[in-house]
C-alpha cells in the first residue's frame, strides 16, 4: 500500500497564502503561512454530494456524484474537440462511474482483467477499451483479446515479442518517456522508451505482424503546466514522424489536473496548448495531423467525491510539537494514499464549528508512525474542534476507494456511498 512520492516540484499547486500562524518545517525552514480550512477552493458542492452528507452515517465513507462525473466527462470533450476520451479506471472503478461514462460515449484505460471486466459490464463496448498497462505478464494480452480488447500500450522489446505472439495483429501505441515537471506525482522512470528507442519499437512491431497506431506518453498526474503537454507533443509527433507514421494517433495520457488548495488552468488552456504543438509539428513536416486520445481519471473523478471523516482524538503533544495533533478515522491505509509525501493537499471543511481557526497537524488512525496525513502542509482547523466532529476532504474522487487497503491494522475498506442509491 505504501507509495513513494517524490516531493511536488516547484510551481505544481504551491500552498496559496492564508491568515493564520506561521508553521514551521520541521527541518528548520521558515514558517509557512496557514490556509483557513473553511476558504479552501470549491467547497459548494452538487446537491448530489450534499444530500449525503445531509445524512448520518457511519464514517468514514466515500460520497460520489454520478452527475459531477457526466459534467466533468462533457466539460473535456468541449475542450478537446474531436479528441477521444478513454477514462482511466484505476482512478475510480465504481460502477456508477463507468455505466455514466459508458452512457456518454467515452472508452475506458484498463490496466487489468478485472477492470476489463467492470468495464464490460458497466456496459462499454469492448473496442472502446485500451489496455495501457506495458507491464503484462504471460497470458495477460491473449485474456484481455478474448474479452474483445484490441488495443494495447507497449514500451519495450520484450512486450512487442509478447504481444505478437497473443494478440497477432493487435493495434499498439508505443509510450515514450517525457518531461513531466510541473506534476505532483512523477512517472520518470517506470515506464516509457527513449524517443530512438521508441521508433525502433514502432518498427518493431510492424514486421512483427502488429499495427503500429502511434505514440502515448504520461506527463505526471496532476500535471499542472500546459507548456509540458505542448513539449511532450512535440516530442511524440517528431518521433513517429521518424517512425513513418504521417497520421498517428497521439494518445496524451492523463495527469490532467484538480483544483485542490490552488488554482489550476482549465481543459481550454491545455487544449490549446496541445492544438498548438500539433500544428507546429505539422508546419515542421514531422506529420500530416494527428489523432488525438486522453485518458482522464483524477480530472473527471476527484471533483465528483467527499470523503467524510470523524474526529478520534484532538491532542496537544508538549515540547513535541506546537500545533494541536487532530486523528481522524481515515489515513494513509484507509484512501489517503496520494498524501503520502503531501503530494496531493485536499481542501479541508467542518461542518457545524464556526470558531477561530488554528494550525495542526492531520494525522490518521492507525499504529503506523507514516500514518500522518498533513505535517508540512498548512492545515488550520477550528480551535473549538473535538472528538466525533465530521471533517469533509473534497474533491476526493479519484484515488481514494481504489487505492484502500482491505483491512490494515484492522480498519476495514472505505465505504462509497453513490448519489441517487443512497
Amino acid at each position: 500500500m505504501r507509495r513513494t512520492v517524490r516531493r511536488r516540484p516547484a510551481g505544481a499547486e504551491a500552498p496559496p497564502d492564508g491568515d493564520g500562524a506561521g508553521v514551521r518545517d520541521p527541518r528548520g525552514a521558515p514558517p509557512a503561512p496557514v490556509r483557513r480550512a473553511r476558504e479552501s477552493i470549491g467547497t459548494v458542492l452538487s446537491p448530489g454530494l450534499e444530500s449525503i452528507l445531509a445524512r448520518p452515517r457511519p464514517t468514514p465513507f466515500l460520497a460520489l456524484d454520478p452527475q459531477v462525473v457526466r459534467e466533468r466527462h462533457a466539460a473535456l470533450a468541449a475542450a478537446f474537440g474531436d479528441a477521444r476520451i478513454l477514462y482511466a479506471v484505476k482512478a475510480c472503478p465504481e460502477p456508477a462511474v463507468l455505466r455514466v461514462l459508458a452512457d456518454a460515449g467515452a472508452g475506458f484505460d484498463v490496466a487489468s482483467q478485472n477492470e476489463i471486466a467492470l468495464c464490460l459490464a458497466a456496459g462499454a463496448d469492448p473496442a472502446s477499451l485500451q489496455h495501457g498497462n506495458p507491464v503484462r505478464g504471460p497470458g495477460a494480452a491473449a485474456r484481455a483479446a478474448a474479452d474483445g480488447v484490441r488495443r494495447f500500450v507497449t514500451d519495450s522489446a520484450e512486450d512487442v515479442d509478447a504481444l505478437a505472439a497473443e494478440v497477432p495483429g493487435a493495434r499498439v501505441q508505443v509510450r515514450l518517456s517525457v518531461d513531466d515537471a510541473g506534476s505532483a506525482t512523477p512517472f520518470h522512470g517506470k515506464f516509457g522508451a527513449l524517443p530512438g528507442e521508441a521508433v525502433a519499437l514502432l518498427r518493431r512491431a510492424a514486421r512483427l505482424g502488429l499495427e503500429p497506431a502511434g505514440v502515448t506518453f504520461h506527463a505526471g498526474s496532476q500535471q499542472t503546466r500546459p507548456a509540458t503537454y505542448a513539449e511532450a507533443v512535440a516530442v511524440a509527433l517528431r518521433t513517429a514522424g521518424r517512425a513513418g507514421l504521417r497520421r498517428p494517433e497521439l494518445d496524451l495520457g492523463g495527469g490532467w489536473p484538480v483544483t485542490y488548495r490552488a488554482d489550476v488552468p482549465g481543459p481550454g488552456e491545455f487544449a490549446a496548448a496541445v492544438r498548438a504543438a500539433v500544428a507546429g509539428a505539422v508546419a515542421a513536416g514531422h506529420v500530416d495531423g494527428a489523432d488525438l486520445l486522453l485518458e482522464p481519471g483524477r480530472a473527471i473523478a476527484g471533483p465528483a467525491g467527499v470523503l467524510r471523516a470523524t474526529v478520534l482524538r484532538v491532542s496537544r503533544r508538549p515540547g513535541i510539537d506546537h500545533r494541536r495533533w487532530v486523528y481522524l478515522d481515515v489515513g494513509r491505509y484507509q484512501g489517503l494514499a496520494e498524501t503520502e509525501g503531501e503530494a496531493i493537499g485536499y481542501p479541508l471543511r467542518v461542518p457545524g464549528r464556526s470558531g477561530p481557526d488554528g494550525p495542526c497537524v492531520l494525522a490518521g488512525p492507525t499504529c503506523d508512525g507514516d500514518d500522518v496525513i498533513y505535517r508540512r502542509t498548512p492545515v488550520a482547523l477550528p480551535g473549538d474542534l473535538a472528538a466525533g466532529d465530521v471533517v469533509d476532504l473534497l474533491h476526493a474522487g479519484a484515488y481514494t476507494s481504489s487505492y484502500a487497503s482491505v483491512g490494515f491494522n484492522g480498519f476495514g475498506p472505505l465505504d462509497v456511498v453513490v448519489a441517487g442509491t443512497a
